[in-house]
Formats: structure tokens, sequence, C-alpha cells
């Protein structure tokens, strides 16, 4: 593969829906510039970018894969994006490092809500915006009316450049508006036609409606137009990418990505309409200074790269995805990581398509490669010039919404389960793994039900590593509620010396949760020796880790010690413990003792039809609505819900809303239980230990 220079190479992501056929537009782009011999089907798993053996056997993408695509003496780098809303979190690496971001949309139904979510998020990042309408060839396209919903929901920013000759099977070419040249065929067989005299009048019109909003992005352009009412086509194109890179320009293209009708004019679109890198400023720290820095992307500028993607294999080892945001990188180019402030060692320098590891020698600035073996780079880290050190922002990812508690298939595989997941984690970083120190499980979490599978899938057929996922246990608490007196009287005469306890001891509510144990001495005239009574507060505190109601820990509770006996012979710091005990179990009965559970602080960011819908659900959900406010053009919807009802709510919100809704959950505080959901508790408790036994 030849060098290119950062003003002939493209960068594009490929975002949407999952099922627009993303995967089968990089195919059909990659066959079109001969790079392959035949354009491979998802269903088959047979294409370039889904080569995960996992993509290749449930049929989707899973992860985001770079395919470079050589077309008349440019280089465009296609990041194929998965669609599924469970793997949201391969959107963010790469809309780090592209210019531009293609939301694909079929010509059928057109807008979707994944097409939606991939326009918010590139316009959060600042990314360049095309529509890319998929699908042409298909029963009832209709790119009309697609057109016409897309400029409905984002206003006239949004334009057609490549229109379609004819609808579903009459689809048989495109027409560039801006070029006034029709084409029809795909690959080798495409021939320019003419221009078909139904589209003329509507070309006309949106000649001019282009040429004014490309004006408009430069003062000297729109003064020559304002002047002569016209512009050359370069004046035009400058316009235009300049209205891109400000997100005033939206371009709609269409195509088949099956049948291949419209690829190559896209290809020409991507190469003479799409902003380059070059020139093109990136914004980081510098970590000796703390101070901003900026790196423009030239090769003269001090080499620096970010990392927005790790490939973990077992085999060959890690793989990290990067850009270079500035200079340019060779496989003797010293590398600094400037996060983990440590030089790094690279074992090659690839370009990647797909799977395919091709040795570079040199890739310039703006360009996309991959570096093997290095040992302490992750997914979101700076490399740069050790004499000239910047760190770029990290990425930030979507908080996991779905948890399961995640064990060994088999015993003894524990280190090697952990260990994979550490390293898909590398290869994911939305995935959280966390121990919880109440209930001591590992808690994995993800974006929903089947990223947490495809991660169990990935551990065992990956890194022969069966894991076993299971609900989490919810940290329920115990506590009381009365004040009672209770003797705790431990007496055993088994020959020779005894054993001997006795205490009375107060159990009270503290009336605060938050504090698990407070132990009062209020023994006089020496009716407990003080050389026991650290033993008695031992006693306490090793058993207030299982309650009386349902062996959940004791919180809230104060014990004051304030008489007992002991004999001179028989009495000793065991008895004194098992005395301690025996109060404790049988004091904490009489106190009204009560379940508590976690209440968490739930905020949902959700479209206004579906209030109702969400509102009630919360109820349901035994929760309270605390608040409403309005972002972004949405609500936000503030309740405390119990921990015990949100197992499945990432998927139930996703079901409600069209996966339009979004939440956050944190621990607040704990409650008491109601007595009938509390009783339920108890008796799966008590089955549960009947079952062991």
């Amino acid at each position: 593969m030849a060098d290119y220079l950062s003003k002939d190479i493209r960068n594009i992501a490929l975002l949407g829906h999952g099922s627009e056929g993303k995967t089968t537009l990089t195919e059909a782009m990659l066959f079109a510039a001969g790079h392959i011999d035949r354009q491979g089907r998802v269903e088959d798993g047979g294409t370039v970018t889904d080569f995960d053996a996992e993509e290749s056997r449930r049929g989707i993408s899973i992860s985001a894969a770079v395919a470079p695509v050589e077309w008349k003496n440019t280089k465009v780098n296609i990041v194929d994006v998965p669609g599924y809303f469970d793997f949201i979190g391969e959107i963010m690496g790469p809309l780090n490092v592209v210019q531009t971001a293609g939301i694909v949309i079929n010509g059928i139904n057109g807008l979707s809500v994944g097409a939606e979510k991939a326009w918010e998020y590139a316009e959060k990042k600042g990314v360049a915006r095309m529509f890319i309408v998929n699908q042409m060839d298909r029963e009832n396209a209709n790119f009309k009316k697609v057109l016409d919903a897309l400029r409905e929901k984002f206003g006239n920013s949004v334009v057609p450049l490549i229109v379609p000759i004819g609808y579903g099977p009459e689809f048989s070419g495109v027409v560039n508006i801006l070029e006034k040249k029709a084409y029809e065929g795909s690959g080798n067989k495409l021939k320019e036609v003419a221009v078909p005299e139904n589209l003329a009048s509507f070309i006309e019109d949106y000649i001019n409606e282009i040429t004014e909003t490309a004006a408009e992005n430069d003062d000297d352009l729109i003064e020559k137009y304002f002047e002569e009412g016209t512009l050359t086509h370069d004046e035009i194109v400058l316009g235009f990418r300049k209205g891109m890179k400000a997100g005033k320009i939206v371009p709609v293209v269409s195509v088949s990505a099956l049948s291949g009708l419209g690829v190559a004019p896209l290809l020409d679109f991507v190469k003479d309409y799409l902003t380059s890198p070059e020139d093109s400023e990136e914004v980081g720290t510098n970590p000796k200074t703390s101070e901003p820095e900026t790196r423009v992307c030239t090769n003269d500028a001090p080499f620096s790269a970010f990392v927005f993607k790790t490939i973990a294999d077992p085999f060959v080892g890690k793989l990290s995805l990067f850009r270079v945001f500035s200079g340019s990188v060779t496989p003797q180019t010293p590398l600094y990581n400037a996060n983990k402030d440590k030089s790094e060692k690279s074992g090659g320098l690839f370009v990647l398509r797909g799977k395919k590891q091709t040795p570079a020698q040199l890739l310039n600035a703006g360009d996309i490669g991959a570096l093997s073996k290095l040992q302490y780079t992750v997914t979101g880290d700076t490399l740069c010039d050790p004499g000239n050190p910047i760190v770029y922002d990290a990425l930030e990812y979507p908080v996991p919404g779905f948890s399961k508690a995640v064990y060994a298939a088999k015993q003894g595989d524990e280190d090697k389960v952990f260990s994979s997941l550490y390293r898909l984690i590398d290869e994911d970083p939305s995935i959280k793994l966390e121990k919880n120190v109440d209930t001591t499980e590992t808690i994995l979490s993800g974006q929903g039900e089947l990223h947490l599978d495809v991660i169990s899938s990935k551990l065992a057929n990956k890194f022969g590593a069966a894991a076993a996922l299971q609900d989490p246990r919810i940290p329920f608490r115990e506590t009381i509620r009365k004040t009672v007196s209770c003797q705790g009287r431990h007496k055993k005469q088994t020959g020779g010396h005894g054993q001997f306890g006795d205490v009375w001891i107060e159990f009270s509510p503290l009336g605060d949760t938050n504090i698990q144990f407070e132990f009062v001495d209020a023994v006089v005239g020496g009716a407990v020796p003080r050389n026991f009574i650290p033993s008695v507060e031992k006693g306490l505190r090793e058993n207030i880790g299982k309650g009386v109601l349902a062996g959940y820990p004791m919180v809230g509770l104060r014990a004051k010690l304030y008489d007992g006996s002991y004999h001179a012979v028989d009495s000793s710091e065991m008895a004194f413990k098992t005395a301690a005990r025996i109060a404790y179990k049988k004091g904490c009965k009489d106190a009204d003792p009560v379940l508590l559970e976690p209440i968490q602080h739930v905020e949902v960011l959700v479209p206004d039809e579906y209030m109702g819908d969400i509102m009630g659900d919360i109820s349901k959900r035994r929760g309270r609505i605390m608040g409403m406010n309005q972002v972004d053009g949405m609500q936000q919807v503030i309740a405390e819900v119990p921990q015990s009802e949100m197992a499945r709510y990432a998927t139930d919100l996703r079901s409600m809303t069209q996966a339009r809704a979004s939440f956050v959950a944190t621990f607040d505080r704990y409650e008491e239980m109601p007595a009938e959901v509390a009783q339920k508790i108890v008796e799966s408790t008590a089955r549960e230990e009947e079952e062991e036994d």
C-alpha cells in the first residue's frame, strides 16, 4: 500500500441502526476498488470487517473495524461501526479520529433510532455528517420521502447530492447533482448516461440551494455570489467542504450496497467533497506543564497519535489501532505513552483491513494504522514523541446499565477467567468489572443482555475460559426498631474446667443505618470482669454480620452491656463471646427486626412522548418520582427506586422507548422494606437454607 499524504486521506465512520447495511456497504466499496475478488455477505460470515468468530456466528457486527479503500489516488479509511445498541461503546473511539460520520439508513423506512443517536454523538464530537440512503433497489424504497423526512427532522442543512434514477426494482443508477452527471451500472460496468429529464427541475432547484449554502461558509464566496449570482465548481466544492465541517451542510447520497449501484459515485463523492485531515487541529494537554497544547495535522509537527481501539487476540497478541494526529510514524519512531509516563516498544507497524495486517514503513499525519504488542497502552491513550509530550482527552463511554455476577464455570479456572476478562476490557472499555464488597461477588456490567452474552461467548471461544453469569445478589440489611434487654447465659460442665459466661445486654436502634454497630460498656461493680468485656464486644461484632431474619448484615445497632456474672474458675473469653452471641440472637428477635433494602437514585433521560410509560413503570417498581427537568430537549425524570426492582431496567427501558431513553442509577441509601415484600425474602432465604441442608 502506498504512503498517502494527509490531503489525500479521507477518514469516515459508517454509523446507524443495526441491519441497515453498513458492513455490506463497506464490502461493496472494497469490491468496487478491487481489493476483494467477490463481495461477501454478512449472513454467510464472509465479510472483511466482520472477522471475529462471534460476528460470523451471530451474523451481526460486534466491534468497530477498519477497512482502507484506495480510490483514484486517495485513501479512504472506512471504520465500520456496529449498529446494535448493546455495542454503543464501539462508536466512541471512531468518532474521535474521523472527519465524517456516514449515517446509513434504508430507503424504505428512512430515519431510525440508531441514525438519530449516531447524529447526536457525531454532533457532540463536532464531526461532519452525511446520510447514505441504502437499499434503494428494494420494493417500496422512496428516496424523496426519506429526504423530506430528514429535512423535516434536521432542517434545510440536509441536501441531496447523489440522487437515484428510479426507485425499487427500477433503480438503475444515480445522478450527482453538483456534477450534473448520471451513471448507470456498477463496478467496471459503470457508464455515464444522460441525466433523466424528469430529474432536471429537481436537480436545478437543489444546485441553487447548495450553491447558496456553500457560499455562506466563506466571506469571499458570499460576496462573489451576491455580486455575480454564481460560483465556479471549485468554489462550490470549497464552500461545500467548509459547510460540511461546520455542520451547515449535510449531504444525502443514495446507493444499493448489495447490487453495487451508486457505490463508485459514492467513492468519487468521498474523494472529491469530504474534508481531509490536512491542517486539522487537535487540542491536548502538556503533561509537564498542564497547559493546553494544540497540534496541527501536518508531517512537520512533532509525532502524536491517539489509540481509539484495541484488539485482543490470544495468539497474535494485542493490536492498538490509532490515528496519527500530528507528524508521521515509522517502525523505528520512538514511542512514549504520555498517559502512563512509559516508553513503548512496538512489535510492528501495520495497516489493517479487517483482520489482515499489512506491514507499513510509514504513516503520515491523518492516517490510521495499528501497532502490535504495546505493553502499557490501552484504548484512549496518547502516543507521542518523548521530547514533545501531549495527552489528548480520554474517551467517554456510556455508563453500563446491565449487570451480572460472574464466576468461573469450572472450579480452579478463576485466574483464567478473570485475566481473560481484563484482556476483553482492553478491547472493549465499555465493560466494567468490579468487586461488590457487600456480597463479595464480582460484578460484570455492560450495555445489555446481548453485550454480556457476547462477552461470555468470547471468554469461552477465544480464550478457553468458561464463565457462569448469574443475577447479582442484592445487599439487603437488617436492623431493629425496638429497645430490648436480654440475658445471654452460657454454662457448660464437661468435667474439669467448665465454661461459664453471663451477660445482660440492652439492644436499641441507633437511628442511623449508615453506622453498623456501637458498643457501650455500662458495667459497674465488676459484674463482668474488665478482662472479659472486650470478649463480649468481639462476640457481638463476629455475629452481627448475620441478621436474625434472613441472615443479612445487621446495621444501626447499639449494644449496651450493663450487667452479668462470672465464675472464678470456669469463666473464659470464649465463654463470654458465646454468651454475647446468645444474647444477640435472642434480643434482636424480640426487638422488632426489619429488612432494609438499597434505594437507588435514578435519572432517566426520555423524550416527551414516552413520559407516561416511564412514570407508570417507575411506580410499578415501587419507585418515587422526585422531580423532572428539561435537558437537551428531553425530559429528565429523577426518581428513587429499590435496587431489587432495577435488575432488568436497561432492557425494559430500551423496549419501552425504542432505545431513545437512557438512565443512570447510583446508590443513595437504605430504607425499610415493605412487610409483604420482606416476607418473601425471608421465606426465600429459608427455602435456600433448607435445600443446602
